[in-house]
């Protein structure tokens, strides 16, 4: 389980430039903050699946 969320957290990271670049490409705000939100939710589920790491060991 451990490693699916953090597949989905590499995901999620990796989908939001994605987004963020597209919406910089094409001047759309929207898409832009879109993208940066979603790294935002990767780079929390990251943080969240390391500190559970951490109490493991």
């Amino acid at each position: 389980m451990a490693a699916d969320e953090k597949n989905r957290a590499k995901t999620e990271q990796a989908k939001g430039k994605v987004k963020e670049a597209a919406g910089r490409a094409v001047g759309n705000e929207r898409l832009t903050a879109e993208g940066r939100a979603e790294q935002t939710k990767g780079d929390a589920r990251q943080a969240k699946e390391k500190a559970k790491d951490a109490f493991k060991h």
